[in-house]
């Protein structure tokens, strides 16, 4: 078994893992962490533990240490540099008349770089912004495109349900949302209704699909037919998750009436009789030499 640590290195981003170099860590601890692009600053996200060393990618980088006195100084002047770089950053933007909207501005801990993000409606030359901000600066400087979602999950704020943005709280990542999943779990297919605030589908719809599928495997389906302390009914309607049921009587004169799934027995979907094909006749042997003769 390989011991590890968590780190995030944004407020609700992916956790990514570390080798722990002896240090014994506690969940919200702020870290100082090796990686591919230098130090780096961290929060611990997930503390000591041992897992198998196959499901990890070795060799892992190690936590330098926990954070000093000096490390947060040194953070804080990363801050107000991160500040007054977007306030230079939206200058220059306009001075080149860009078709972009700046989201956020990250300083690399050990300020070997500064990272720009922003949202364009289509591809942007930003070669001469680049100059521009490297030339004030004079460090490495790039700038990435980032969509929607991302703008929101940076942002935070609250969702139509009153709570923090799923992305913002607790989303690591971003999982694919279709519209099924809404057509499956009975909610109203009008945008407005199942878009969050950053215009896509909203995150919800994804992490509550998995209750909905457990749900829909004990819940007879719409339109099957069912038994009854009643007698033998086809169900018009289902909720999953009250598990109500509304049953049309096998006699059409009376009355529907709601019922608990877990009163229903399951009865086998009538089959639908299919028409059979018709064969066809089989060609006789030298029909089609016969026919290319006529034919010439």
């Amino acid at each position: 078994m390989t011991e590890i640590v968590g780190v995030r290195f944004q407020n609700s981003g992916k956790v990514y893992y570390f080798a722990p170099n002896g240090l014994s860590l506690q969940m919200g601890q702020k870290v100082i962490v090796e990686t591919q692009k230098g130090l780096e600053y961290g929060i611990v996200a997930l503390p000591n533990r041992r897992v198998d060393p196959d499901t990890i990618v070795s060799p892992l980088k190690n936590v330098v240490r926990i954070m000093n006195e000096e490390d947060l100084r040194q953070l804080e002047q990363n801050r107000q540099k991160e500040k007054r770089a977007f306030h230079i950053c939206e200058q220059k933007i306009e001075q080149r008349g860009l078709n972009m909207k700046l989201v956020d501005v990250n300083c690399a801990f050990d300020n070997s770089k500064l990272l720009f993000y922003f949202t364009a409606d289509s591809r942007v030359d930003f070669r001469e912004l680049v100059k521009d901000l490297a030339s004030v600066f004079r460090m490495r400087i790039e700038l990435r495109q980032i969509g929607v979602r991302d703008e929101a999950k940076m942002f935070g704020g609250l969702g139509v349900c009153g709570r923090e943005f799923c992305c913002r709280g607790y989303l690591g990542d971003f999982q694919p949302v279709s519209i099924k999943m809404a057509k499956e779990q009975g909610l109203s297919l009008n945008p407005t209704k199942i878009s969050g605030t950053c215009g896509r589908l909203m995150c919800c719809l994804k992490h509550e699909q998995a209750v909905y599928d457990e749900l829909q495997k004990i819940t007879p389906r719409i339109g099957s037919y069912v038994k009854t302390p009643h007698g033998k009914g086809k169900v018009e309607d289902a909720n999953l998750i009250t598990g109500m049921l509304r049953i049309r009587p096998e006699n059409e004169d009376d009355v529907p009436y709601t019922i608990d799934r877990s009163e229903c027995e399951q009865l086998q979907r009538p089959k639908q009789s299919r028409p059979q094909k018709q064969e066809k006749e089989p060609r006789k042997r030298g029909e089609k030499q016969d026919k290319k003769r006529n034919d010439q």
